[in-house]
Protein backbone atom coordinates (compact mmCIF):
# COMPACT_ATOMS: atom_id res chain seq x y z
CA UNK A 1 0.00 0.00 0.00
CA UNK A 2 1.62 3.20 -0.83
CA UNK A 3 1.95 5.48 2.12
CA UNK A 4 0.49 7.51 2.60
CA UNK A 5 -2.64 7.26 0.98
CA UNK A 6 -6.30 7.04 2.31
CA UNK A 7 -6.33 3.07 1.25
CA UNK A 8 -3.46 2.32 3.26
CA UNK A 9 -5.03 4.49 6.28
CA UNK A 10 -8.33 3.05 6.21
CA UNK A 11 -7.28 -0.41 6.14
CA UNK A 12 -4.86 -0.08 8.70
CA UNK A 13 -7.68 1.30 10.88
CA UNK A 14 -9.75 -1.10 10.16
CA UNK A 15 -7.23 -3.66 11.31
CA UNK A 16 -6.65 -1.77 14.41
CA UNK A 17 -10.97 -1.73 15.04
CA UNK A 18 -10.68 -6.22 15.33
CA UNK A 19 -7.36 -5.84 17.50
CA UNK A 20 -8.97 -7.47 20.75
CA UNK A 21 -10.80 -10.38 18.77
CA UNK A 22 -8.28 -10.97 15.77
CA UNK A 23 -4.49 -9.68 17.22
CA UNK A 24 -2.84 -11.83 14.44
CA UNK A 25 -4.20 -10.04 11.62
CA UNK A 26 -4.39 -6.37 12.82
CA UNK A 27 -0.72 -6.65 14.20
CA UNK A 28 0.64 -9.13 11.14
CA UNK A 29 -0.74 -5.96 8.52
CA UNK A 30 0.95 -3.69 11.14
CA UNK A 31 4.13 -5.66 10.94
CA UNK A 32 4.26 -5.46 6.96
CA UNK A 33 3.78 -1.96 6.80
CA UNK A 34 6.24 -0.94 9.47
CA UNK A 35 8.99 -2.79 7.86
CA UNK A 36 7.69 -0.95 4.59
CA UNK A 37 8.68 1.93 6.28
CA UNK A 38 11.53 1.15 7.42
CA UNK A 39 12.75 -0.20 3.89
CA UNK A 40 11.78 2.94 1.93
CA UNK A 41 14.43 5.09 4.23
CA UNK A 42 17.17 2.70 4.32
CA UNK A 43 16.71 -0.05 1.88
CA UNK A 44 16.25 -3.54 1.73
CA UNK A 45 16.83 -5.05 5.90
CA UNK A 46 17.92 -8.95 4.20
CA UNK A 47 21.18 -9.57 5.86
CA UNK A 48 21.40 -6.78 8.30
CA UNK A 49 20.89 -6.57 12.48
CA UNK A 50 17.97 -5.31 13.59
CA UNK A 51 16.73 -4.54 17.27
CA UNK A 52 13.07 -4.67 18.14
CA UNK A 53 12.77 -3.07 21.14
CA UNK A 54 9.40 -3.69 23.34
CA UNK A 55 7.86 -5.44 20.53
CA UNK A 56 5.54 -7.69 22.39
CA UNK A 57 4.29 -11.03 21.31
CA UNK A 58 7.33 -10.59 18.20
CA UNK A 59 5.10 -9.49 14.85
CA UNK A 60 7.44 -6.92 14.43
CA UNK A 61 10.22 -9.29 14.80
CA UNK A 62 8.98 -11.97 13.06
CA UNK A 63 8.27 -9.70 9.88
CA UNK A 64 12.05 -8.79 9.83
CA UNK A 65 13.10 -12.35 9.82
CA UNK A 66 10.91 -13.28 7.36
CA UNK A 67 12.73 -10.71 4.78
CA UNK A 68 15.87 -11.81 6.23
CA UNK A 69 17.28 -9.62 8.80
CA UNK A 70 18.92 -10.51 11.41
CA UNK A 71 16.52 -9.38 14.05
CA UNK A 72 16.12 -9.68 17.89
CA UNK A 73 13.04 -8.83 20.51
CA UNK A 74 14.07 -7.37 23.89
CA UNK A 75 10.59 -7.27 25.97
CA UNK A 76 10.57 -6.86 29.60
CA UNK A 77 7.36 -8.02 29.91
CA UNK A 78 6.97 -11.93 30.04
CA UNK A 79 2.82 -11.47 29.58
CA UNK A 80 3.45 -9.33 26.66
CA UNK A 81 5.79 -12.22 25.04
CA UNK A 82 3.06 -14.59 24.99
CA UNK A 83 3.15 -18.50 25.38
CA UNK A 84 5.05 -18.59 22.36
CA UNK A 85 7.75 -16.24 22.00
CA UNK A 86 10.48 -15.84 19.28
CA UNK A 87 13.28 -18.25 19.11
CA UNK A 88 15.62 -14.77 19.30
CA UNK A 89 13.33 -13.11 22.06
CA UNK A 90 14.96 -11.47 25.26
CA UNK A 91 13.71 -10.47 28.47
CA UNK A 92 15.28 -7.15 28.96
CA UNK A 93 14.37 -3.55 29.62
CA UNK A 94 14.78 -1.01 27.44
CA UNK A 95 16.38 1.53 29.74
CA UNK A 96 19.31 -1.09 30.08
CA UNK A 97 20.03 -3.31 26.81
CA UNK A 98 22.29 -6.34 27.56
CA UNK A 99 24.24 -5.02 24.26
CA UNK A 100 27.71 -3.83 23.42
CA UNK A 101 27.65 -0.41 21.54
CA UNK A 102 26.82 -0.02 18.00
CA UNK A 103 25.58 -3.59 17.30
CA UNK A 104 22.75 -2.89 15.60
CA UNK A 105 22.03 -1.60 11.69
CA UNK A 106 18.23 -0.92 12.29
CA UNK A 107 16.96 -0.61 16.72
CA UNK A 108 13.34 -0.61 16.01
CA UNK A 109 10.46 0.55 18.64
CA UNK A 110 6.72 0.73 18.12
CA UNK A 111 4.04 2.56 20.43
CA UNK A 112 6.85 1.97 23.23
CA UNK A 113 7.84 5.49 24.35
CA UNK A 114 4.32 6.39 25.90
CA UNK A 115 5.15 3.63 28.57
CA UNK A 116 8.43 4.59 29.36
CA UNK A 117 8.64 7.29 32.78
CA UNK A 118 12.08 8.29 30.72
CA UNK A 119 11.88 8.59 27.05
CA UNK A 120 14.82 10.32 27.25
CA UNK A 121 17.11 7.65 28.73
CA UNK A 122 14.69 5.03 26.51
CA UNK A 123 15.82 7.15 23.35
CA UNK A 124 19.75 7.19 24.51
CA UNK A 125 19.78 3.43 24.93
CA UNK A 126 18.50 3.23 21.25
CA UNK A 127 20.98 5.14 20.02
CA UNK A 128 24.33 3.35 21.90
CA UNK A 129 23.01 0.18 20.81
CA UNK A 130 22.64 1.62 17.53
CA UNK A 131 26.04 2.05 14.89
CA UNK A 132 27.28 5.15 13.19
CA UNK A 133 25.23 5.62 10.26
CA UNK A 134 22.71 3.10 11.43
CA UNK A 135 19.01 3.84 11.15
CA UNK A 136 16.44 4.16 14.42
CA UNK A 137 12.62 4.15 14.24
CA UNK A 138 10.66 5.40 16.97
CA UNK A 139 7.00 6.15 16.70
CA UNK A 140 4.36 6.67 20.09
CA UNK A 141 0.89 7.50 20.01
CA UNK A 142 1.27 10.72 21.78
CA UNK A 143 -1.12 11.87 25.07
CA UNK A 144 -3.41 14.27 23.19
CA UNK A 145 -4.16 12.17 20.08
CA UNK A 146 -7.62 10.53 19.97
CA UNK A 147 -6.31 7.22 21.09
CA UNK A 148 -4.10 8.61 23.70
CA UNK A 149 -5.56 6.78 26.59
CA UNK A 150 -5.18 3.32 25.01
CA UNK A 151 -8.09 1.04 25.61
CA UNK A 152 -10.11 4.42 27.90
CA UNK A 153 -9.93 6.62 24.70
CA UNK A 154 -11.08 9.15 23.74
CA UNK A 155 -12.32 9.74 27.54
CA UNK A 156 -9.10 10.47 28.53
CA UNK A 157 -9.47 14.12 27.28
CA UNK A 158 -12.15 13.87 30.68
CA UNK A 159 -9.51 12.84 33.08
CA UNK A 160 -7.63 9.77 33.10
CA UNK A 161 -8.99 8.51 36.40
CA UNK A 162 -12.81 9.03 35.33
CA UNK A 163 -11.79 7.44 31.52
CA UNK A 164 -10.68 4.65 33.81
CA UNK A 165 -13.77 4.15 35.66
CA UNK A 166 -16.21 4.27 32.81
CA UNK A 167 -14.01 1.31 31.09
CA UNK A 168 -14.19 -0.70 34.20
CA UNK A 169 -18.15 0.26 34.35
CA UNK A 170 -18.70 -0.80 30.56
CA UNK A 171 -16.66 -3.95 30.66
CA UNK A 172 -16.62 -5.38 34.39
CA UNK A 173 -12.94 -4.75 34.31
CA UNK A 174 -10.01 -3.25 35.40
CA UNK A 175 -8.05 -1.27 32.40
CA UNK A 176 -5.17 -2.30 31.63
CA UNK A 177 -3.07 0.69 31.49
CA UNK A 178 -2.91 3.27 34.90
CA UNK A 179 -1.42 7.40 34.32
CA UNK A 180 1.72 7.52 35.65
CA UNK A 181 2.34 3.73 36.25
CA UNK A 182 2.26 2.10 32.47
CA UNK A 183 1.12 4.94 30.59
CA UNK A 184 2.63 8.55 30.34
CA UNK A 185 1.71 12.24 28.62
CA UNK A 186 3.95 11.92 26.36
CA UNK A 187 3.41 14.77 23.76
CA UNK A 188 4.60 15.72 20.52
CA UNK A 189 6.42 19.46 20.77
CA UNK A 190 8.01 19.06 23.77
CA UNK A 191 9.44 15.13 22.01
CA UNK A 192 10.64 17.01 19.27
CA UNK A 193 12.54 19.52 21.31
CA UNK A 194 14.17 16.77 23.42
CA UNK A 195 15.34 14.76 20.05
CA UNK A 196 16.70 17.82 17.87
CA UNK A 197 18.87 19.35 20.97
CA UNK A 198 20.74 15.80 21.08
CA UNK A 199 23.95 15.13 19.29
CA UNK A 200 24.33 11.60 19.04
CA UNK A 201 21.53 11.27 16.17
CA UNK A 202 20.19 13.33 13.29
CA UNK A 203 16.26 13.40 12.61
CA UNK A 204 15.89 12.19 9.02
CA UNK A 205 11.71 12.14 9.41
CA UNK A 206 9.22 14.32 12.18
CA UNK A 207 5.87 12.79 10.67
CA UNK A 208 2.40 11.02 11.53
CA UNK A 209 2.71 7.30 11.23
CA UNK A 210 -1.15 6.80 9.85
CA UNK A 211 -1.90 10.27 8.61
CA UNK A 212 -2.97 9.36 4.90
CA UNK A 213 -1.74 12.88 3.38
CA UNK A 214 0.63 15.70 3.92
CA UNK A 215 2.23 13.39 6.40
CA UNK A 216 5.09 16.07 7.48
CA UNK A 217 3.10 18.66 7.24
CA UNK A 218 0.56 18.17 10.31
CA UNK A 219 3.80 17.50 12.42
CA UNK A 220 4.63 21.20 11.77
CA UNK A 221 1.69 22.65 13.15
CA UNK A 222 2.01 23.54 16.85
CA UNK A 223 -1.12 22.57 18.75
CA UNK A 224 -2.85 21.20 15.76
CA UNK A 225 -0.46 18.90 15.72
CA UNK A 226 -0.72 17.35 19.25
CA UNK A 227 -4.49 16.15 18.61
CA UNK A 228 -4.32 15.47 14.38
CA UNK A 229 -0.67 13.50 13.94
CA UNK A 230 -2.71 10.53 15.65
CA UNK A 231 0.77 8.77 15.95
CA UNK A 232 4.03 10.27 15.51
CA UNK A 233 7.34 8.50 13.72
CA UNK A 234 10.37 9.30 14.26
CA UNK A 235 13.01 8.21 11.39
CA UNK A 236 16.36 8.98 13.02
CA UNK A 237 20.01 8.38 12.07
CA UNK A 238 22.71 7.82 14.05
CA UNK A 239 25.74 10.66 14.56
CA UNK A 240 29.48 9.11 13.32
CA UNK A 241 31.05 8.87 16.40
Amino acid sequence: MRDPSFRRSLALFRAFLHEQDDPEACYSLLARDAVDQVESYDGPVAGRTVLDVGGGGGYFTGEFRRRGANAFLFEPDLAELGEKPPESAVVADGYLLPLRDGVADVTFSSNVLEHVADPETFLSELARVTRPGGLIYVSFTNWLSPWGGHEWAPWHYFGAERARARYLRRTGRPAKHTLGENLFAVHIGSTLRQVRARDDVTVVSARSRYWPFLAEAVVKAPGIREFATWNLLLILRRCPT
